[in-house]
């Protein structure tokens, strides 16, 4: 598939700036979203178009499935289709089990799992209305897969979306649509930052990767945009882990 238009929700900042990026490096053109930070999502859009390629920034909360679609139409209008969807978007909140409130679980459950689900239905839609197929990446976590302490709601949360990036792909081969994810380790981005910070969190954080750092957001971006590629044409609801290994204990 050739496809050139694509949305990466989060896009302004972190692996969502990362992922924008390569794609244009790539031959996308690319809608940044973004929520509060303005600023960055056209910084980003401005690399993008020294890049040589096309670029809008678009608004919207991922957690309200209204402002998914606004997500979508904003990137069609801008750009004239949709071909890729980089569901990237999320937020983490640092909180042992016990101490977890209901509001902070709420709030990484539908900013990660449930915004992901309508921003793909959404694209889906789209994709499907355009006959061409289309290209949807969930960008998941390391933490959805395996027991993470002192952010066990954001673990949750990554794990329904994990499942919800499998029920998509089961669903939508049929209309030429691959939906696959890409879960990233401990990587340095401004949500693991704070984290990262605390000696303590930073060991344990650390501690199970074989290369014994923390990712990049470029080492990531690599991924995506080879799931997103004619290269990947016959990979649907696979995960990539891109984590220094730390899987494999």
């Amino acid at each position: 598939m050739d496809a050139k238009t694509a949305l990466v929700t989060g896009g302004g900042r972190g692996i969502g700036r990362a992922i924008s990026l390569e794609l244009a490096r790539q031959g996308h053109d690319v809608a940044i979203g973004w929520l509060r930070d303005e600023a960055a999502a056209v910084a980003v859009a401005a690399e993008v178009r020294g890049l040589g390629r096309r670029a809008a920034t678009v608004q919207g909360d991922v957690s309200d499935p209204a402002q998914c679609r606004r997500l979508v139409d904003g990137t069609v209008a801008a750009l004239g289709g949709i071909d890729v969807l980089i569901a990237n978007a999320g937020i983490v909140v640092k909180a042992d089990f016990l101490e977890t409130s209901p509001e902070e679980f709420d709030r990484q459950f539908a900013a990660n799992a449930r915004g992901s689900y309508f921003a793909a239905q959404a694209a889906a839609w789209r994709m499907i209305e355009q006959g061409r197929g289309g290209r949807i990446v969930f960008v998941t976590s390391r933490a959805g897969e395996t027991a993470v302490p002192g952010i066990s709601a954001y673990a949750v949360s990554k794990a329904g979306q994990r499942m919800a990036m499998m029920c998509a792909a089961t669903e939508l081969a049929r209309h030429g649509i691959t939906v696959n994810a890409v879960a990233p380790g401990t990587t340095v981005t401004d949500i693991n930052r704070e984290l990262l910070s605390d000696p303590e969190q930073r060991r344990v954080m650390l501690s199970p990767i074989l290369l014994g750092r923390p990712g990049q957001p470029e080492e990531v971006s690599g991924a995506v945009v080879f799931l997103v590629s004619d290269a990947a044409a016959y990979i649907t609801g696979a995960t990539i882990a891109v984590n220094g290994g730390s899987l494999i204990h």
